[in-house]
């Protein structure tokens, strides 16, 4: 067939770095680079454009000490680098559109100043509402956030200047490493509406290491063990139930080691909050692994409860929520309220974790404020805090030690998504990511699925709090789904140079039960469907335009083998979106991914659209 729908082949950001990479050695092998006239190459690694490389060659060994100098200088940012005759320098916290100044400095010796030029800031960087702080309080460390709208991964320093961003949509916890990388989720979305294909380790430059594929896709939060090895939040790759499998990784083959289906400790359906649905029957947004009872914490949202459970043997420890509403079998589980201080049940909450003293911290959302539905609280009537509770493993009781943000009511309040960090007694991170006005009051609806209609108005507020003090709050437009402190840089040598390790494996794709039998009717998809066909190296992406309610299936076929796999035309329903960036503001829009893993051969690819089994002029090899 002469005609076929729109295609094109995505070659792998992994790939497209290497090659930036290969291209940037080249230029500095062919040229004689020093100190006084050194080699710059902005945004090196293609996804950071606030960092630049800058290389050159010292004739014996020498340190350097590189320092970014701020618009003031309160926001230089110095790091030294271990000697080398070879120097390829990550330059880290550049601002946007401005002349940067870098000073390059050899141990006890000369120094050289260099100017980088920085293009505008992207324009779905967040906007800064307010910021307000001391440099001393926030020293020389930024507040990262990362997104659940629109908006990018992005880090603010005690000005509230952007001082880091990235310009893929990687998305939800972004976790530092022992090496100094980080974790974070691929922009690869593997099934709608956030289960992305796996994780990346990057560095702070933005270039990726490596790239763990998934079967059953990941979400929400990962964990490194003591050992490397990775705790990763995901589902079971048929996604009839999601968000409530946990795997471990090797962290040098990607190989899953160990799972844990919460289905075995947990019975869907009982102690529900007023977000469950029997697909998504816990919605799992957190996980901490403590050393201490080697036993795992998770925040399982749509039960509206802290469950723990050990880690050799998947068997419940104990629960922390409203006890109400849960069947008699399970109330074993639960901690009785001690004395009579301040004390309320967190519901619907997010980003768990265990203090070093045994304590649970937990971003408390307060959505609904009850499990039973005639009390549910609208959202402008509730609200939501960080909360620190006490809790004896022995005597099964429970005390609530702290709480910031239920003095502030609806203008803190978030529905969904948010974030606490411990930094010793006293002293506490709180990020209120979800805030979501529709008029004068909260939203009832997730501002995702209201794209475009100007009475929504979506917040995040961080706030840092020192022995009962607000030292640091931070307003930014738009909705992220965590927050925290951290340096740019890291106890690292020169750049790590070399292709990314792509590690793990993509699952097989469900297919559907029956197939229809038809032969094709030898005409073109119509081009009013609007589709598209995007292949990349282990899977491709087929995006179209249909109404609701037609039928719809996308086939692979060769001699003597068929593969089948439907497409829902039906409008989503969605009670939790931890993270809206890929929810289509056209409900009519499709997009089914199908992975190679499980396919062999060159296969025709067909749509069938109603009664018609269409070409599309393409042939896939896997």
């Amino acid at each position: 067939m002469a005609e076929r729908i729109s295609y094109s082949f995505c070659e792998s950001l992994r790939n497209k770095q290497a090659e930036a990479e290969r291209a940037m050695l080249e230029e500095f092998a062919a040229g004689v680079y020093t100190l006084e006239q050194p080699y710059i190459r902005l945004n090196p690694y293609l996804i950071n454009p606030l960092s630049a490389a800058v290389a050159f060659r010292t004739e014996t060994e020498t340190a350097v000490t590189v320092t970014i100098y701020g618009k003031e200088e309160r926001g230089n940012i110095v790091h030294t680098f271990p000697k080398a005759k070879e120097h390829i320098l990550p330059i880290l916290g550049l601002y946007g559109d401005h002349a940067n100044r870098v000073e390059l400095r050899l141990y006890g010796g000369r120094a050289r100043t260099i100017t980088i030029q920085t293009a505008p800031l992207d324009t779905e960087v967040p906007a800064l509402l307010s910021m307000h702080t001391e440099a001393e309080y926030l020293g020389k460390e930024l507040i990262f956030v990362t997104p659940s709208l629109n908006a990018l991964a992005t880090a603010f320093d005690y000005a509230g200047d952007v001082r880091w961003h990235l310009t893929v949509p990687v998305i939800f916890e972004m976790k530092r490493l022992q090496n100094g990388n980080f974790l974070i989720g691929t922009e690869r979305v593997m099934q709608m509406p956030y289960y992305m294909s796996g994780l990346y380790e990057m560095t702070m430059m933005g270039k990726i290491v490596r790239e763990y594929s998934i079967p059953g896709g990941y979400h929400h939060d990962e964990w490194e063990m003591e050992n490397g090895d990775l705790l990763v939040l995901t589902e079971d790759p048929g996604y009839e139930t999601v968000e409530d499998v946990i795997v471990l990784i090797d962290r040098k083959s990607g190989e899953i080691k160990k799972t844990w289906d919460l289905k075995d400790c947990l019975v869907p359906g009982e102690g529900p909050s007023g977000g469950y649905t029997p697909k998504d029957w816990f919605h799992n947004n957190a996980l901490w692994y403590d050393s201490h009872t080697n036993s795992i914490t998770l925040s399982g949202r749509h039960v509206d409860a802290i469950i723990n459970i050990d880690y050799d043997t998947g068997k419940l420890n104990w629960i922390l929520g409203d006890p109400e509403t849960w069947p008699e079998d399970k109330q074993k589980y639960f901690f009785a309220i001690k004395g009579e201080g301040d004390f309320d049940w967190p519901y619907e909450q997010h980003g768990c974790l265990v203090t070093p003293n045994g304590g649970i911290m937990c971003f408390d959302n307060g959505h609904y404020r009850s499990k039973i539905r005639e009390r549910f609280l609208l959202n402008k009537d509730s609200f939501s805090r960080g909360v620190l509770y006490r809790i004896d493993r022995e005597e099964m009781t429970i005390e609530q030690l702290w709480q910031y943000g239920k003095e502030r009511g609806e203008e803190f309040f978030s529905s969904y998504i948010g974030n606490v960090e411990w930094y010793g007694e006293g002293h506490y991170l709180v990020h209120s990511g979800g805030i979501q006005y529709y008029g004068e009051h909260a939203s009832e609806k997730p501002a995702a699925l209201l794209q475009g209609d100007p009475n929504v108005r979506a917040e995040s507020i961080t706030v840092e709090v020192f022995r009962g003090k607000v030292i640091m709050e931070m307003k930014i437009e738009g909705n992220f789904y965590r927050g925290k402190k951290m340096h740019l840089y890291h106890e690292q040598k020169n750049m790590p140079l070399g292709e990314a390790e792509n590690l793990g494996k993509m699952g097989v794709t469900p297919e559907f039960d029956t197939l229809i039998p038809m032969e094709p009717c030898g005409e073109l998809l119509p081009y009013r469907y609007e589709a598209h066909l995007t292949e990349e190296e282990d899977r491709f992406v087929f995006k179209a335009i249909f109404e609701g309610g037609q039928l719809v299936m996308l086939m692979l076929e060769k001699e003597g083998e068929e593969h089948g796999y439907f497409i829902s035309t039906s409008k989503n329903k969605f009670t939790a979106l931890c993270c809206g960036t890929f929810i289509e503001k056209d409900p009519r829009n499709i997009t089914l991914n199908v992975n190679k893993a499980g396919l062999s051969g060159t296969y025709d690819v067909r749509v069938i659209v109603d009664d018609k089994k269409y070409e599309t002029g393409i042939r896939i090899t896997c």
